[in-house]
């Protein structure tokens, strides 16, 4: 009879030197294609997620040494008043800006101070408002028209009636 050598016991890995069964099991299932559409995935859901902050994010805030006021244009009744012109002027009525009014409201940033308001539209009477700014803040001004009073002559009241059929072609 022939002996055998004594097999030497194996001895166990050093943790971290061989993978584990799982890795091997993953692995087996990675190809290129597959990590490349993973990370593709990945990008696309970031950049997706990155375009729904930006638009969904709470609006962009005040600077320090400004403030914004926001304009609402009504007339008697309460309704919105559209296409009213909007200027802020200096307490020595220097012009500073000029707005269009959209669906009865206008926004804009001005630095922290005293200004004048002055709301004009063809149909209504002009109204104009002290306002004062203050920085950090958004104030709410609420103004409502009154009609214009019927033109006094026939002349004007042609003109009228030129400006409002220009205006017109030109919506």
């Amino acid at each position: 009879m022939s002996a055998q050598p004594a097999s030497a016991p194996v001895p166990e890995p050093a943790p971290g030197r061989q993978p584990s069964g799982l890795f091997i099991r993953l692995k087996g299932h990675l190809s290129l294609t597959r990590v490349q559409a993973t990370l593709g995935i990945i990008a696309a859901l970031l950049s997706i997620g990155g375009a729904l902050y930006g638009y969904l994010r709470p609006g962009k805030t005040v600077s320090a040494d400004k403030g914004e006021i926001v304009t609402i244009v009504e007339d008697r009744a309460g309704k919105p008043v559209g296409d009213a012109m909007v200027e802020v002027l200096t307490p020595k009525d220097a012009l500073v800006t000029s707005l269009a009014s959209t669906a009865g409201q206008a926004k804009r940033e001005l630095k922290e101070g005293t200004y004048r308001l002055r709301v004009t539209h063809p149909r209504y009477a002009t109204e104009v408002r002290q306002i004062q700014v203050v920085a950090g803040q958004s104030a709410e001004i609420r103004v409502r028209l009154a009609p214009r009073a019927a033109p006094a002559s026939p002349t004007e009241r042609a003109v009228n009636e030129g400006v409002e059929g220009l205006k017109k072609i030109f919506r």
